[in-house]
Order: C-alpha cells, then sequence, then structure tokens
C-alpha cells in the first residue's frame, strides 16, 4: 500500500521526548480494554494534533499497532503542517472521503514510515460535517479500528466550539484533554470535563502543554492524569 509521508517530522528536546515517553507508558497502566482514545482541547491552539501525533509515533516504535484518525473536519491543519503525501504520488483519500463512502475501510489507514503507525489524515475541511460524524458509518469506522489496531488516537474539533467532541467522545473508551498552560482557565477545564462527562466519554488525563519549565516535569493519576512538558 502506498505509505503516507510525513515530510516535516523533527527530533524533538530530551525533555519533551521523555515526558511523552511517560504519557504513553501510562497509557498502557489504562488496561486492554482501553483501545480508542480521544485527543481533544477546549480551544483551538493548545497543541492535541502535535499531541496525537507523538502519541501515535511513541506508540508505534515501541511495536504496537497504532492508527490516528484526523477527525477535526473542520479546521484541521495536520496534513499541511506535517507536508504529508503519499510515497508513489497521488491523491490522499481522507476522513471525509472515507465517511462519504468512497473508501473502503481496509483501504483507509496509510501506513507510515514509522512501522506500526498508520494515519487516517483529514485533507478536505467540511463547513458542517455533524452529519457525518453522527453517521452509523463513522461508528462503523471506529470500530474497524479497534478491531484493527491496539490503540486508536482520535484527533477532534476543541470541545467549546460545537458539538462534535462529545459526539466522538461517546463511541471511544476515554479523553486525553490537552490544556494550554497560562491560557486555559480552571473553569473551562471543569466545564469540558462536565462535558465528556456527559458524552458518556471517561476523562483519562489532561496533557499540560506549553508549560514555561525546560526541566519537562511529569505528574500522572490514572483517570485525572497532569503531564507537563515544555512543549
Amino acid at each position: 500500500m502506498n505509505k503516507l509521508i510525513l515530510n516535516n517530522s523533527t527530533v524533538l528536546p530530551y525533555a519533551l521526548e521523555e515526558s511523552l515517553n511517560s504519557l504513553r507508558t501510562n497509557i498502557g497502566f489504562l488496561g486492554k480494554d482501553v483501545k480508542k482514545i480521544m485527543i481533544i482541547s477546549s480551544t483551538p491552539n493548545e497543541g492535541k494534533s502535535f499531541i496525537a501525533v507523538q502519541l501515535m509515533r511513541q506508540l508505534a516504535q515501541t511495536g504496537t499497532r497504532t492508527a490516528l484518525i484526523d477527525a477535526d473536519m473542520r479546521k484541521s491543519t495536520m496534513a499541511v503542517k506535517y507536508g504529508m503525501e503519499l510515497e508513489n504520488g497521488g491523491k490522499i483519500q481522507g476522513t471525509s472521503s472515507v465517511l462519504s463512502g468512497d473508501c473502503e475501510f481496509r483501504d483507509a489507514f496509510y501506513p507510515t514510515s514509522i512501522d506500526n503507525g498508520f494515519v487516517l489524515p483529514n485533507v478536505d475541511n467540511v463547513v458542517n460535517p455533524s452529519r457525518l460524524l453522527e453517521s452509523q458509518r463513522f461508528e462503523d469506522l471506529l470500530n474497524y479500528a479497534g478491531d484493527n489496531f491496539r490503540y486508536t488516537l482520535i484527533d477532534s474539533s476543541p470541545l467549546d466550539l460545537v458539538s462534535d467532541g462529545e459526539r466522538i467522545g461517546s463511541l471511544c473508551d476515554g479523553a486525553i484533554l490537552v490544556v494550554r498552560s497560562g491560557a486555559t482557565s480552571k473553569s473551562m477545564v471543569r466545564h469540558s470535563a462536565m462535558q465528556l462527562e456527559r458524552a458518556g466519554c471517561p476523562l483519562l488525563g489532561i496533557v499540560l502543554n506549553r508549560v514555561g519549565n525546560s526541566k519537562g516535569k511529569y505528574y500522572y493519576k490514572k483517570r485525572a492524569g497532569y503531564y507537563t512538558s515544555n512543549i
């Protein structure tokens, strides 16, 4: 199958790499029933897509078969930011194409240059993707991923913008909430936690992002974790 190349991947600082490694390790402690994990934030520009991509890489590099679905179909920049293109050329069949029935699930997840790492990118933003996300086909896609990968990470639209995150979360085994240090209020974080609870999506942990401390500190609790790193 045609590989998906991430041209703009960079080497991360040691402290950041170690913080992400700690996040990966503790996800393994959540048990075998946690397979589909939504990566979400309260507001835009908190770094959720970065965490999603890097966590996929970390998991895959340990030999864990991992998929990343870009389900932020409103304003996603992941494909552009990472310079995603097919190794042998051609048009990428993105998330909206798959959910519209233009691509079979078995062909939807592109292998990458990272062994055991697969990505379903979003290349065509949609003005109103609610119909696609609320369809049975989206649920079937997540079930297919759950059956074929040890972990499936789903990058969603921020919780404060639309209801997409609640819909996606209702189909996941849990969520990791990315919070930008010094920018996101405690009340907004609490509100996001309540939204996830309302959707029946357990909050697995919180990544505290862009911390002004180069030591890359790390904190974790099983159901309410705090991952601190200088991202």
